[in-house]
């Protein structure tokens, strides 16, 4: 009796509802619509930005990227991103780690601060240094008195740059975090261990990929920042253009060959970050226990 109900059973289970499935048309025709939305928005206007950079041959090409200003911009955009994005990434971690482990007052209020640069629109953000750190600002009279400068340097561009990136990271990892709850880390602090190692052993590997996704969207965005940026920097050639800010000069001033060249770095950058991404993948694939692959498998 048991065997004719499993099989009756593992026989019902077997036939598909005939409203879940589609004809292979319907299947072919969503597919060659999402394929023809990304060349249109996203392979098109890549691949336009090499035709363009490249229109004139490569020697304009790669005097245009050699230029001295040129590089000043990819130096200055590189360090901005370095400063500020590990800036970011301890911040979204301790920020993650208060608001998904512990109960506080204020909580709400933490979590409203940390979307606050996703809601304020980046050129204000560059209005507020200025309003604060610029020679009629409230510190501005305190920062000149003392040789110290912020706007129209790089101390104005990360400053910048880190408010309108802080959210990414935190942001990936608070909902993960959440999800995942405390019981593992009450786990490791009841067998003992200190709060330094049960964030190394227990909470960070739950938390790897998405701390990776956090700072790869921080990065991006950190390198191809433009408003706030454009507002703190003083457009100073050679000395506070980013590569979006020189972009745009080039652009203005009507030398297109050169300017896509310069924005196809900021295109490579990107590439190269993604690389980047695939491979720290792959490197902590190969270097999972067989084991641990087996029983990840089995579920």
């Amino acid at each position: 009796m048991a065997g004719a109900v499993t099989t009756h059973l593992s026989d019902k289970a077997s036939i598909r509802p005939k409203h879940t499935t589609e004809a292979p048309i319907i299947r072919w025709v969503l597919i060659a619509a999402a394929l023809l939305f990304l060349g249109l928005i996203v392979v098109l206007p890549l691949a336009s930005v090499f035709v363009e950079a490249f229109k004139k041959g490569a020697g304009v090409y790669a005097a245009s990227i050699t230029d001295p200003d040129a590089v000043s911009a990819l130096k200055l955009t590189l360090l901005a991103a370095a400063i500020s994005v590990p800036l970011n990434t301890l911040f979204g971690i301790a920020a993650a780690w208060a608001i998904s482990k512990f109960y506080f007052r204020g909580k709400n209020l933490l979590i409203t601060l940390i979307d606050l640069p996703f809601a304020v629109s980046p050129v204000i953000a560059g209005l507020i240094f200025i309003l604060l750190f610029g020679a009629q600002g409230w510190f501005g009279p305190w920062l000149d008195d003392h040789n110290i400068q912020i706007v129209f340097a790089l101390p104005g561009i990360v400053l910048a740059t880190t408010f309108v990136t802080f959210p990414f990271v935190a942001r990936e990892l608070l909902p993960l975090m959440q999800a995942q709850g405390i019981q593992e880390e009450e786990a490791a602090a009841s067998l003992g261990a200190k709060g330094w190692q049960i964030f190394w052993r227990v909470t960070l590997p739950n938390i790897k990929w998405g701390l990776l996704y956090g700072i790869i969207l921080c990065n991006a965005r950190a390198m191809g920042e433009f408003g706030a940026v454009s507002v703190v920097s003083g457009h100073i050639r050679g000395e506070t253009n980013t590569l979006p800010l020189h972009v745009e000069i080039l652009y203005n001033e009507y030398q297109f060959s050169a300017s896509f060249a310069v924005a196809s770095l900021l295109v490579l950058l990107a590439v190269f970050t993604l690389v980047v991404k695939s491979f720290v993948e792959w490197k902590t694939a190969q270097r999972e226990p067989d084991g641990e692959r087996s029983g990840e498998h089995a579920h």
